[in-house]
């Protein structure tokens, strides 16, 4: 009989504590989303989003918390307080946070690796913001595909990347702060 290693494999969730968690970050995300939002170049930034996926992406982990982007953004765009840029701009700051804090947990503990949050402008604003700007405004006919035409390509991802990021930023610091909260009151204890 091999030998057990079972206190070395991470313990698993059970599906439905993951699909718990998704209602409550896509409640979250839908309450926040009627709170604060901002245009910018046709699209409406929104940072409770982003606070979401820094909170999200280090409970659920990558794939739940880009459901959960997905299914706010469904929301947003249904009562009109959203454009079709809320997928690029959600998903892959989830994506990126989830997996940065699964492979900060095994290098620095897990405590450290909360700094994962802090992470989400790089999915979001990066990924993205160029996926938004090279594929989807092109896609779409939007008008923000017409700042490549008159500042050149650097300087329209520049533009586009400081809009993102003036929503981003925030949301994740916000979200970074909440988690270290709720790991003072010890509630992140089996993350």
């Amino acid at each position: 009989m091999p030998p057990d290693t079972s206190a070395q494999k991470e313990i698993k969730k059970p599906v439905s504590v993951n699909i718990a968690y998704t209602t409550v970050f896509t409640g979250l995300g839908i309450i926040l989303a009627h709170t604060f939002f901002f245009p910018f170049f046709g699209t409406l930034a929104f940072p409770g989003q982003h606070l979401v996926n820094a909170v999200g992406g280090v409970m659920i982990g990558p794939w739940w918390a880009s459901l959960v982007a997905i299914l706010v953004g469904i929301y947003r765009n249904a009562v009109g307080i959203g454009t079709v840029f809320a997928f690029p701009g959600g998903i892959p700051g989830a994506v990126v946070v989830g997996l940065v804090y699964r492979i900060l947990r095994r290098w620095i503990g897990r405590r450290k690796a909360l700094v994962a949050a802090l992470f989400e402008p790089v999915g979001t604003v990066l990924i993205g913001g160029t996926f938004s700007l090279l594929v989807v405004a092109p896609a779409i006919g939007h008008k923000s595909a017409q700042l490549i035409e008159s500042l050149g390509l650097f300087g329209a991802l520049t533009t586009f990347y400081w809009g993102w990021a003036a929503s981003s930023i925030p949301g994740s610091i916000i979200g970074y702060l909440v988690l270290l909260s709720l790991e003072g009151f010890g509630l992140l204890r089996n993350r």
